[in-house]
């Protein structure tokens, strides 16, 4: 049969991306407690096309990654990369996936078990000569104000807010002990369990450890540059609940440069 993908175009046209996007795809990713967990991911799939090739062939994309998709892991992720762009015959590969992550997680004092859902994404690039990875990670946390404490007789506004770090991927590490290090960073961590002697502990605990967003992306970039990533970057937003507007800060690190940017 013809195949047209393999004829040649005139146009004279590179293309930076061609490939599948939004592919929903069944996973196996590592856990630190369960040694696998099953979980769905939401993929992205590309390479470049050079000037003379009419179009890539997207089943190619599928195939590879369903070779993967029971072993999804960090370590395998640029190897499924790299298949791509050797089968595809490209200069450079891309790849996107986003997948929740869940853990059980006990309650602080009746130790009632739950599960927590955590986002994670891995987005990573193949070249010839240059391979590129970075880790993404959602964790939900709490703050109380600092300012609302302060100035008030009694009681303080909090708020419930997301924390996102992207790690550039160098050593393995486990998704498990970056959460850990957030959560610690921030007035109190979520529960999807809690009985009342839970929510007193973790409503006094709160309480006790006032946290603007600043504080906290300060204090998860304090714990993360302790775990030796090369780069990363640190983002925390909260949904103040007496004010019609987000809190917001931002930081990255770079190990060459030993300094932290902001904006």
């Amino acid at each position: 049969m013809r195949d047209i993908q393999n004829e040649t175009d005139t146009r004279k046209i590179p293309l930076q991306k061609v490939g599948v996007r939004n592919v929903k795809y069944p996973v196996t990713v590592l856990d630190k407690t369960n040694k696998l967990q099953l979980t769905t991911a939401t993929v992205d799939l590309y390479v470049n096309l050079p000037h003379n090739f009419k179009g890539t062939h997207m089943s190619r994309f599928i195939e590879i990654f369903h070779k993967y998709h029971t072993d999804i892991s960090m370590q395998h992720f640029l190897e499924m990369l790299e298949e791509i762009r050797s089968r595809l015959s490209a200069q450079k590969a891309y790849g996107t996936i986003r997948f929740p992550y869940f853990i059980e997680k006990s309650a602080p004092v009746s130790e009632s078990k739950g599960i927590m859902e955590y986002t994670c994404s891995y987005e990573a690039s193949a070249g010839e000569d240059e391979r590129v990875f970075y880790v993404n990670i959602e964790v939900p946390v709490a703050t109380l104000c600092p300012c609302s404490k302060a100035i008030s007789d009694y009681g303080a506004h909090n708020q419930r807010g997301i924390v996102k770090v992207r790690l550039l991927y160098s050593d393995f590490f486990w998704i498990e002990d970056v959460i850990s290090v957030i959560e610690s960073c921030a007035s109190t961590q979520l529960y999807s369990v809690l009985k009342r002697k839970d929510e007193k502990f973790v409503t006094e605990h709160a309480y006790n450890n006032p946290m603007f967003v600043e504080d906290v992306v300060r204090e998860v970039y304090l714990g993360l540059k302790q775990m030796k990533f090369k780069w990363f970057s640190v983002e925390a937003e909260t949904e103040e609940s007496i004010h019609f507007h987000n809190a917001y800060a931002y930081a990255e690190y770079n190990e060459n440069e030993k300094k932290v940017y902001s904006h």
